[in-house]
């Protein structure tokens, strides 16, 4: 999977893979990632990456031409994607999942089933974006596909999953949003004081396990858990 690059201003281009998201294009993309961090680091103003492209910020636009110019002639085998998968504990209690009942009503399932078929993927981390920790991933059913809200909330609480388009995320930190919140975790996703804020990576996977309100107020360990099949 070659990608073509966007030159969108002097100093602003893109990757693009002409596909959808899938753990093959992930692959390429996190090869793509490793090259250009090692060969172009001094260069760059910044890396964001999407779930079908990269974005590239340059210190030069001398530079982005250069690199426009040599990409016909990289071709990167994919990188092998990790098996680690993270266990994220999710108390679906409405007292936590504020949208539940609202989306499963949408839908014409009742909230038990709405929350097996959220359970039911392993869901593969493809980048981190919108705010720092905060999981872009990969797997949700087209069953719940749901549009953003028309207006959003002032203040998601940290640890909140949602649903938001194609897409399933999880809120670090308390910030507004327009996903539909189904539960939360009382897990960390980020935290500033730690050598690695995030413990995660892309290219590992997140596995949803329900636990009840109980559970959830007594939960006292916020480190996640994770297995490596």
């Amino acid at each position: 999977m070659i990608p073509h690059y966007q030159v969108i201003s002097p100093s602003f281009g893109e990757l693009v893979w002409d596909q959808h998201p899938t753990d093959e294009l992930l692959g390429f993309q996190l090869a793509y990632l490793t090259f250009i961090q090692s060969n172009f680091s001094d260069t760059l103003v910044e890396v964001r990456q999407g779930f079908t492209r990269i974005s590239l910020v340059w210190k030069n636009p001398k530079t982005q031409l250069e690199f426009s110019a040599q990409l016909k002639n990289i071709k990167l085998p994919p990188l092998e994607l990790s098996n680690t998968i993270w266990h994220v504990p999710v108390c679906y209690d409405p007292e936590y999942g504020q949208d539940l009942n609202a989306l499963a009503k949408s839908k014409k399932i009742n909230p038990i089933e709405l929350i097996q078929v959220h359970l039911e993927p392993i869901y593969r981390i493809h980048f981190f974006g919108f705010l720092p920790g905060f999981f872009y991933l990969n797997g949700l059913s087209p069953l719940l596909h749901t549009p953003r809200k028309s207006v959003p909330m002032i203040a998601v609480p940290p640890g909140s999953v949602a649903i938001g388009g194609n897409q399933t995320g999880i809120y670090p930190m308390q910030s507004p949003g327009g996903w539909h919140i189904i539960g939360r975790s009382p897990l960390a996703f980020f935290d500033s004081k730690q050598p690695i804020p995030v413990w995660a990576k892309p290219g590992e996977r997140v596995q949803f396990v329900p636990i009840n309100a109980s559970q959830f107020r007594n939960w006292k360990d916020t480190s996640p858990k994770s297995t490596s099949p």
